[in-house]
């Protein structure tokens, strides 16, 4: 059975509005050096200032995605959950000079997330989480330095647009460039992220439950059995950097 998504995918094709071509690799640009970004490149649990990068509650994980990207995107947005001013004051050290992790890293955490969630769903329903199209406006007008995204949704029961989005996905992660990715069941459930690919062509996956970093067999996108690495079995739409 077709997912919503995948509905709504057959009937924009119907009408006539066809999807975008698959980006070649060669035009997916990474961005400049010198980045702190939140997630390492080793599997397993995220932590940062003795806290688990976990969302903070059931509606968040299109938050926690967002914040993790433009953490990859721009020191700032790391330098603010770090707490710089603040390490800074309490070491005597000056302006501008980094200290470490300030005491206090959690709170301001899952405060981010909460105002990112607020930012994210202006015309939408907080409790319904983030949509996609919410997801990629936030980015354009809170993380520039991401570069822009776009909404490209998926028909899981079509092998070819199955094989067609991961492609695009792909050659994005070869670039240096990381992908949301939205799972789910029949309706549309979670937001994770793409990082990389390991030397198996298995992609390296953040899942805001658990705070960790998964490797995904995409054997099992084509079957549609996430569940056991990402909590839902089906893809529904993925964000690709343009």
């Amino acid at each position: 059975m077709r997912t919503v998504v995948g509905v709504a995918w057959r009937i924009g094709s119907r009408v006539g509005r066809s999807r975008a071509q698959p980006e070649p690799a060669a035009q997916v640009r990474p961005l400049a050096a010198g980045r702190r970004p939140l997630l390492t490149d080793r599997l397993g649990e995220q932590r940062r200032g003795g806290v688990r990068l976990d969302q903070v509650d059931g509606t968040t994980c299109g938050s926690a995605v967002l914040i993790a990207l433009a953490a990859w995107a721009d020191p700032a947005e790391t330098a603010r959950l770090d707490g710089d001013e603040a390490a800074a004051a309490a070491t005597g050290a000056g302006a501008g000079a980094r200290a470490g992790v300030a005491i206090g890293f959690g709170a301001r955490y899952d405060a981010r997330q909460k105002e990112v969630h607020r930012q994210s769903t202006r015309f939408w329903p907080r409790a319904l989480g983030t949509t996609p199209w919410g997801m990629v406006g936030w980015l354009r007008r809170h993380a520039p330095a991401a570069g822009p995204y776009r909404v490209r949704l998926v028909d899981d029961v079509s092998a070819a647009d199955v094989d067609d989005a991961l492609a695009e996905a792909g050659a994005a992660l070869a670039a240096g460039r990381p992908v949301p990715l939205l799972v789910g069941s029949l309706v549309p459930r979670h937001y994770v992220m793409g990082l990389g690919v390991l030397g198996d062509g298995r992609w390296r996956v953040y899942e805001p439950t658990s705070g960790q970093v998964r490797a995904l067999d995409l054997r099992l996108v084509r079957e549609r059995r996430l569940a056991s690495v990402l909590g839902f079995d089906r893809l529904q739409a993925v964000l690709l950097p343009v």
